[in-house]
């Protein structure tokens, strides 16, 4: 029998606030189907998104409120710090683990979805970086969801939009503008049925692990998943790996990451590392310095000339390490 998609997931990230105003401002008063919004947001801010949300359409947006109904025609808003999930037609507050680095995730959601509406559900991703929503647009598609796409050429940052289209291709593709139409007409034309496919234990896995904040190991102790040999930047934990062809990762504790935002996060840390150090050399130099001088005063040309080839050594060093940090990252304005 024919249904109606009425589960809409959107995932955004960098220069995501104006492709979500875009995209909310195409939809009508009367739109059919319940919609999540999930933004990355830093855990200890508070989120004006909701408000700048329903000014820029038709739809009322609000914060969402665990065990509040998914109610259709309302834009449900991820608050910072929690994962927005789906239980039983009503909305999830977690705070599982961080996913990527972020919670809210927006894999995290869309698989909910996936495992909650199943063929009802559609995932939309729009601007930013790296690859968040990859995954989750991928379990909506396998249990038989639609996938949408912002075009790459039309997000300011493209990186989450053209990871999705590797993993998901998808004939939705479009700007943002034209992507709130098209879901408008998606949602009210009636679907057909696939195959009755239950959602797989992977999948499962995954979202009991974003509500109930468990330790992977409590869940399938023994299973054998390998180890990674890379270490979770969140913990600092063995990463085992989950998914070799997709290049996911989980620690015990749960955290998540996919290859690509891994690789990021050791960048970061490895940047951090090296400033740490800049910044150890520069005052091991200052301090050398200052007892070359003192023991100068007092004549001990023995401890002299060790200092003077301390601050030499530290100095070389320095400089040499500075030269490579600015190479990497020549705006002062972003060094850690």
């Amino acid at each position: 029998m024919p249904f109606q998609r009425d589960v809409v997931v959107v995932g955004a990230s960098a220069g995501g606030v104006e492709a979500l105003r875009t995209l909310v401002r195409a939809l009508p008063a009367d739109f059919p189907a319940a919609v999540l919004a999930v933004m990355h947001l830093s855990p200890g801010a508070s989120s004006a998104l909701p408000q700048i949300l329903a000014r820029a359409g038709a739809l009322p947006a609000v914060a969402a409120r665990h065990g509040e109904p998914l109610t259709r025609g309302v834009i449900h808003v991820a608050p910072p710090d929690r994962h927005l999930l789906i239980a039983d037609g009503t909305l999830m507050l977690s705070r599982g683990p961080t996913e990527n680095g972020h919670r809210p995730a927006i894999n995290a959601t869309f698989r909910s979805a996936a495992v909650a509406a199943g063929p009802a559900a559609i995932g939309v991703v729009l601007s930013g970086a790296l690859d968040d929503g990859t995954a989750g647009l991928c379990a909506i598609v396998e249990r038989g969801g639609l996938a949408m796409v912002q075009d790459p050429a039309d997000a300011l940052y493209p990186g989450m939009p053209e990871n999705a289209l590797v993993r998901t291709p998808t004939e939705h593709v479009y700007p943002a503008e034209v992507l709130g139409k098209v879901l408008d007409k998606l949602v009210r034309a009636p679907a057909e049925p696939g195959p009755e496919d239950q959602p797989s234990p992977a999948l499962l896995l995954e979202d009991r692990i974003a509500r109930d904040d468990v330790r992977q190991d409590a869940v399938i102790p023994g299973d054998g998943t390998p180890a990674s040999g890379y270490s979770c930047p969140d913990c600092q934990g063995t990463l085992l790996e989950m998914s070799r062809s997709h290049g996911q990762y989980r620690c015990r504790i749960g955290h998540a990451w996919s290859a690509e935002a891994l690789l990021s996060a050791h960048d970061v840390e490895f940047e951090r590392a090296l400033w740490t150090a800049l910044r150890s050399l520069d005052e091991k130099a200052a301090l050398a310095r200052r007892m070359q001088r003192d023991t100068t005063h007092r004549g001990l040309a023995g401890l002299t000339g060790r200092y003077d080839t301390t601050v030499h050594e530290c100095t070389t060093a320095a400089e040499t390490l500075r030269r490579f940090l600015i190479a990497r990252n020549p705006d002062p304005g972003s060094t850690p």
